[in-house]
């Protein structure tokens, strides 16, 4: 069963049981407590906190997941992933324990087919409910039912809140998987027991000190599957890289190190790395995730840094992760479009963070080169950890990399200090991953001890408050001195909290002591403005007078953006259709995006119309007004409500002339006419029937028209073309382009085409009567040689044949070895005639029966490597004899 049929069997299946099937959220989690998205519950994370009420009480999703916290395990077992598909189905506040059990039972044993026999289950030891939902409600016999403990069979949050009991299914692979453990059984941590569904029971909270204080008034189920561990079980393989959604991308790998997946232990570690690895890129990348220091964009770079890492053990010199990337694209696309529409930026940022790791192997090579020398010179053994925790960690050079050199230099590392660096900076990692956590906790404190911040922006800028609390690094302190990074709570402010697709307001704070640049301002927890920024100067105290300044310009150019996108809205619903409602937005200073529902993508012709309706409305100098009233009277006067917004009694409405009424908290414009003039730069698609517009608005649409067209004049003065003229002139540029490139195609192919002519009329004649051609030949690539092996071998035809050809090139020899059925027929593998020529050159070989392929750096040894290939081919024909 392929990986596509299962997505769409599971979220049938519960389809059909009453379930509403929700589209996978972002890598990118909206809750500001997570770092990525690692599971199919975050996006309901709010329902199940009872902090919004769902539209429905029962979901089905298959989400797009990552996680890193097993990333070192990646790669040396059959299951560990970075990136994966979780299936889940949730309650909320519908059915429990007895109904996530039948429904679990019912999709894998009816709906898939698994072998009721081969499925074992795992309980909380305490939780007589799940077993007696399994025992007597499914009918599992209690000897397949195991009581673990709490360590594998609770679920909590880590903080104070829902927490729960939870069942696993498991899978029987049988006792090939098994480890050699006297402990050996379910739950082990070895393969036999394939762990394939984690249903959750939210059923308890517990205060911070982890003691369960009461039950939910409203339980939940939570369930969770990976698509790619239930899929290696439908397939028949025995780990998730032999899967149809990763092994075409492993493949390519092979490829690539011209090395065979199965042969070595050590190299499929590297294999499975880069395959794992990439699919990991590919997605965070197509989110919106972007390699950095910090954040998620540090896990994405460890990730990608740890693909090439892995790549260059390999022997693979060229470039890895944007052949990698293209694979998970071509695989994962027609699943999850949004790689296919942000393939390009895949690609990019793939062989743009490649090459900066690049140069950071050349530095780092160049530090540690002087380092040994200097340990050397001073008659120590030892490298010191300090040194390999500053090239790992200033430098990203890998500290196996570091291992390796310097054992090879014949000296050792202090692992022992090195391991207490890491540890103290992992802690303060944590720590920095805690702050939301632990600062949301101390913001409701906050809040209880002095109120909400009474907000003012909507009518001035500047305000005077009082310091009410100040954090730094998550706790909340008295003082904070110049340098320090803050979060500030005023009992007033002007500044806007990001909201509703709005970014906060950036400006400063003035104390009697000091002043702090505020630049974010974000909601702590509800009711809560937090600014977030740097003590720039003196310092800031708690209790001090603040005088809050929003930066003029940044408020001014998000208030057009924000006008700008409520008309952009009215447009689409009336040019498109009521459904093109909004789905997303992101609100900045002169910049907006909106996504909206459509059924198919639009034409540059239709956007530009669209851009002329909605620039034609913004220059009627509508007025625009914005009130609170009633939410049962903005209802009745038709005001759109966002789905995902919370709304409480009283609302604010936002009112652009008599067209568009919505229900908004951000900030606006007095009239249309200030917006200016509004540019769409782009309308793409997102995901299935959903759009993204993005656009400009004010002077910074203006710099892009003006850019766009001091582009132009500069294509024109290349083409020696009127920029009127232009683009026909370089339809016929491109179009000579193409034929010269065609004519050039033609010819290279009628080369190699006399070229295997040639070869084959030299082929020697082996045992039995097989044509043999080894040679060494001039080729252009390795698809060129490639081409010119297979010419070689169907030119001997009907003759059995065999062709071993190698070639030099940028400083590495590459081996194509093809063979014919008839060959095959003899005993004749090109993948193992290829083995021991790929050991001459220094590398491995991969492929298959018919064609194979083998590379490596020593170049000097290519006719050694052409002469072990010829004898395997010898040897295989004698031995089949």
């Amino acid at each position: 069963m392929r990986s596509e049929e299962i997505r769409e069997r599971f979220l049938g299946f519960f389809k059909a049981r009453g379930h509403r099937v929700v589209p996978s959220s972002s890598l990118i989690p909206q809750d500001p407590t997570l770092l990525l998205t690692t599971a199919g519950m975050v996006q309901f994370k709010p329902f199940f906190l009872g902090q919004r009420r769902p539209e429905y009480t029962r979901a089905a999703s298959v989400q797009k997941c990552v996680r890193t916290t097993d990333v070192d395990r990646v790669g040396s077992t059959a299951r560990h992933l970075t990136f994966f598909e979780m299936l889940g189905n949730f309650s909320f506040g519908d059915y429990f324990k007895e109904g996530a059990t039948a429904y679990a039972w019912e999709f894998l044993t009816g709906e898939i087919g698994l072998d009721p026999d081969r499925l074992w289950i795992t309980i909380y030891e305490e939780d007589e409910e799940a077993f007696t939902a399994w025992s007597r409600g499914v009918g599992i016999p209690e000897g397949r039912i195991v009581r673990l403990g709490k360590e594998s069979n609770w679920w909590d949050m880590g903080v104070a809140g829902p927490c729960g009991p939870c069942s696993e299914v498991l899978y029987d692979r049988g006792e090939a998987f098994a480890c050699d453990l006297p402990t050996h059984g379910v739950g082990c941590d070895c393969d036999q027991y394939l762990e394939v569904w984690n249903l959750v029971f939210m059923q308890y909270v517990r205060d911070e000190a982890g003691n369960i204080v009461g039950e939910l008034e409203s339980k939940g189920i939570d369930t969770g599957m990976g698509l790619e561990r239930l899929a290696s079980i439908l397939q028949g393989v025995p780990s998730a890289f032999e899967t149809d959604v990763i092994a075409p991308v492993l493949e390519r790998a092979e490829e690539m190190a011209g090395v065979g997946y199965g042969r070595d232990p050590r190299t499929d570690v590297s294999l499975r790395i880069m395959a794992d690895h990439a699919r990991a890129t590919a997605f965070l990348v197509a989110d919106g995730v972007f390699p950095s220091n910090e954040g998620r964009g540090y896990v994405l770079r460890r990730i990608m840094r740890r693909a090439v890492r892995h790549a260059r053990l390999l022997g693979i010199d060229g470039p890895v992760l944007g052949p990698l990337v293209e694979r998970v694209v071509e695989v994962l696309g027609p699943a999850w479009p949004e790689l296919v529409e942000r393939r390009q930026v895949i690609a990019r940022v793939s062989s743009q963070e490649e090459e900066v790791f690049g140069r950071t192997l050349r530095q780092g090579l160049a530090i540690l080169s002087e380092e040994l020398e200097t340990a050397r010179a001073s008659g120590r053994g030892v490298l010191g950890g300090d040194v390999a925790f500053r090239l790992h960690d200033t430098y990203g050079f890998p500290v196996d990399l570091t291992l390796e050199i310097a054992r090879e230099a014949g000296l050792a590392v202090d692992r022992e200090a090195f391991a207490r660096l890491m540890d103290e900076q992992r802690r303060r990692a944590r720590e920095a991953r805690v702050v939301p956590v632990g600062a949301a906790s101390v913001f409701e404190e906050v809040l209880k001890e002095k109120g909400p911040t009474l907000f003012l922006g909507y009518e001035r800028l500047e305000a005077e408050g009082v310091v009410q609390a100040l954090l730094s690094g998550g706790t909340r302190v008295r003082r904070a001195e110049e340098g320090e990074e803050v979060e500030v709570v005023l009992s007033r402010t002007p500044f806007y909290a990001g909201a509703g697709g709005q970014v906060g307001d950036r400006g400063e704070l003035e104390t009697p002591s000091g002043r702090v640049r505020v630049e974010d301002t974000k909601y702590g927890v509800e009711g809560l403005i937090v600014h977030r920024g740097k003590v720039v100067a003196g310092e800031v105290s708690q209790g001090e007078e603040a005088l809050a300044r929003v930066d003029r310009a940044w408020r001014e150019g998000v208030r057009r953006s924000h006008t700008a996108t409520h008309v952009l809205h009215w447009v689409l619903r009336r040019e498109l259709g009521e459904h093109a409602r909004q789905a997303g937005s992101l609100v900045e200073p002169g910049r907006l995006r909106f996504d909206f529902p459509h059924y198919e993508p639009l034409s540059g012709e239709r956007v530009a119309e669209l851009e002329w309706v909605l620039n034609e409305t913004l220059a009627g100098d509508a007025p625009v007004r914005a009130y609170e009233t009633s939410r049962e009277y903005a209802e009745k006067i038709g005001a759109l409500a966002l789905f995902g917004e919370k709304y409480g009694e009283f609302v604010r409405v936002v009112e652009v002339g008599d067209f568009s009424i919505e229900l908004c908290g951000g900030t606006h414009v007095d009239r249309t006419s200030q917006v200016g003039v509004v540019k769409i730069v782009s309308e793409t698609g997102i995901g299935a029937n959903l759009r993204r517009v993005e656009a400009l608005a004010g002077l910074d649409a203006l710099a892009w028209v003006n850019r766009e067209l001091l582009l132009l004049d500069q294509v024109a003065s290349l083409l020696r073309s009127p920029a009127e003229q232009a683009p026909e002139r370089l339809r016929k540029v491109l179009a000579n382009l193409k034929a010269l490139e065609e004519e050039v195609e033609r010819l290279r192919a009628r080369y190699l085409a006399e070229r295997a002519r040639e070869l084959a009329g030299e082929a020697a004649i082996g045992p039995g009567g097989l044509k043999v051609v080894v040679r060494e030949v001039e080729a252009a690539g390795g698809e060129e040689l490639r081409r010119l092996a297979l010419a070689v071998r169907d030119a001997l035809e009907p003759a059995a044949g065999a062709v071993v050809l190698g070639a030099r090139e940028g400083g590495r020899a590459s081996l194509v070895a093809a063979v014919s059925r008839e060959a095959q027929g003899m005993g004749v593998s090109a993948r193992e005639i290829l083995i021991p020529a790929a050991r001459a050159v220094g590398g491995g070989a991969g492929g298959r029966e018919g064609l194979a392929q083998a590379g490596g750096s020593r170049v000097e040894g290519l006719q050694e490597a052409l002469a072990a290939a010829a004898s395997a081919l010898a040897r295989a024909v004698a031995e089949r004899k």
